[in-house]
């Protein structure tokens, strides 16, 4: 018993010491007002064009499935995630669980920081774009802020100019392969490294498997697929 009362202590005072965590981060982070400001600033640094018309659906379930499966369940942290973090920073290894809104906030706020107390500063910045922007929003900003490789900032670009096609008509099989990039762009370079880049995409397809958008032998016909890159 007393272990048990122990071990129920140590978790109320962890628990204590994140709220008054997190209520630190909430003081001192900015306002989120103006994210589609800072991404219409990003893309114009970096050349990029602005997502138009509706939102490409199979970019967008390829990335959800991939980075962010329970994005509409959640206010913009997932306590799946929330629970790994403590084990990275014992173990000083990265345990994934950002959801969209903080990859976002990290890219918008924090200049891609990724050190602790980015990361925290990101939690609470995520918690502020789920409340001040809807789901269909922050998925647009993230789809024009992220970084698929070539200088190819937002999804409009990488389209183009992996592809030479509009976001909109991308098959599986290339949407795919974009989605993987996101995680290390350098990494799974279809050019360079193909066979690192097929890997990560049968991971993104394995994980489209898991929520149910296909049946596996569905997911290899679509690996089997030529990407149709175009010129480098």
């Amino acid at each position: 018993m007393r272990v048990l009362r122990r071990g129920v202590g140590l978790v109320v005072v962890l628990g204590l010491l994140l709220a008054v965590a997190f209520g630190v981060a909430w003081a001192v982070t900015p306002g989120v007002a103006d994210a589609e400001q800072r991404v219409a600033e990003r893309l114009a640094e970096h050349g990029g064009t602005p997502l138009a018309g509706e939102l490409p659906s199979r970019v967008a379930a390829a990335l959800l499935a991939t980075e962010d499966s329970h994005f509409a369940d959640h206010i913009g942290i997932d306590w799946r995630g929330a629970l790994r973090a403590p084990v990275g920073l014992v173990t000083g290894t990265d345990q994934g669980g950002s959801t969209v809104h903080q990859q976002l906030a990290r890219v918008l706020y924090e200049d891609g920081a990724t050190d602790v107390v980015a990361k925290g500063r990101a939690v609470a910045l995520a918690v502020k774009l789920d409340r001040a922007w809807t789901d269909e929003q922050i998925l647009r900003m993230y789809l024009d802020s992220v970084y698929f490789g070539h200088g190819f900032y937002g999804i409009s670009a990488a389209a183009e100019g992996y592809f030479g096609l509009p976001p909109d008509r991308l098959d599986w099989a290339q949407a795919s392969l974009l989605a993987g990039l996101v995680q290390a762009p350098s990494a799974y370079d279809p050019f360079q490294h193909p066979e690192r880049a097929a890997g990560r995409q049968a991971h993104v397809l394995d994980r489209l498997v898991a929520v149910g958008a296909f049946e596996p032998a569905e997911a290899d016909d679509i690996a089997s697929r030529q990407w149709g890159l175009v010129g480098r």
